[in-house]
């Protein structure tokens, strides 16, 4: 019986060691997230033990598991891909990022815990992160926009392609308030959400689709600003710039071509713009005449 108590506690020393020699975290950039909304996390691996460690080359050398919040296990959709063999010189630490969204059933709004566990097969250990937290919220509809995909080349006049464009509101943190997009197709399949940015309780966004069956969103988010933004059919970020309400409040417009554009207001050029603004040149100063000294 001695021997079996003094093999657990040289288990429980061994397995101490190795935890403060390799170090396991999980961070995240932001804690509240709206359903179907990316969840990126970043997995930091530190490695103090004295000797380099090659890691990824197995595909569940890193997994993750989530609990709700009365600790009951999130069920998988699949596995996220960490695949990826690396070397982890000793005194350096590691980041692998990866977007857990696709791969877990987050389907109710609320509270959850997710877990990193990274495992060391030259040493047969197993080093899991302490809990992070996170929300998910669930966000209120602000209005649905239901269009038909333009034909792609050389297609019959089939049925056309549904999309779906829902704007929703949520409260982040409860001190601040977001747009958001949700595209899905006629059978509520979600192919993304997307956080547009901070918005005003006081004004209501202006949508408007296109020819080719894109999105634009003009809506307020300061005093005196307002953000443009262009999305595809398949949710992707095209366009966005920043208007300031100058002589006139900016607002949408549609062409006779079938194109949308901004007018009114005055755009201001932010690092925030897509595609990003091209500088402007500066201004050349003309020479200056030389005229030839008199005689």
């Amino acid at each position: 019986m001695k021997s079996i108590g003094l093999g657990a506690v040289f288990l429980a020393v061994s397995l101490s060691c190795v935890r403060s020699q390799v170090t396991v975290e999980v961070v995240q950039d932001q804690q509240e997230f709206l359903q179907g909304e990316s969840l990126p996390v970043a997995v930091r691996i530190t490695n103090r033990s004295g000797q380099a460690l090659r890691l990824g080359a197995e595909e569940d050398w890193l997994t993750f598991e989530v609990e709700n919040r009365d600790g009951r296990v999130v069920a998988k959709t699949g596995d996220a891909p960490v695949a990826g063999e690396f070397v982890l010189e000793s005194s350096k630490v590691a980041t692998k990022r990866v977007d857990l969204e696709p791969y877990f059933s987050l389907n109710e709004p609320g509270r959850y815990l997710v877990r990193a566990t990274v495992r060391i097969k030259s040493w047969d250990r197993e080093l899991t992160s302490a809990p992070l937290g996170f929300n998910v919220m669930e966000g209120a509809k602000l209005c649905e926009l239901e269009v038909g995909l333009p034909p792609s080349a050389g297609s019959t006049n089939s049925l056309p392609e549904v999309r779906r464009y829902i704007l929703q509101q949520a409260n982040y943190l409860k001190t601040q308030l977001r747009l958001y997009l949700r595209v899905t197709d006629a059978y509520g399949k979600v192919f993304r959400v997307f956080p547009i940015g901070p918005m005003v309780s006081f004004g209501r966004p202006e949508p408007q689709v296109d020819k080719l069956s894109n999105l634009h969103v003009l809506y307020q988010n300061g005093a005196s600003s307002f953000n443009y933004t262009v999305f595809n059919p398949e949710g992707e970020l095209l366009t966005r710039q920043t208007y300031d309400y100058a002589s006139s409040r900016p607002r949408l417009r549609g062409n006779d071509d079938g194109t949308i554009s901004v007018v009114g207001g005055v755009r201001r050029v932010t690092v925030n713009d897509v595609p990003p603004a091209k500088p402007q040149p500066a201004p050349t100063t003309p020479a200056k005449e030389v005229k030839p000294a008199k005689g």
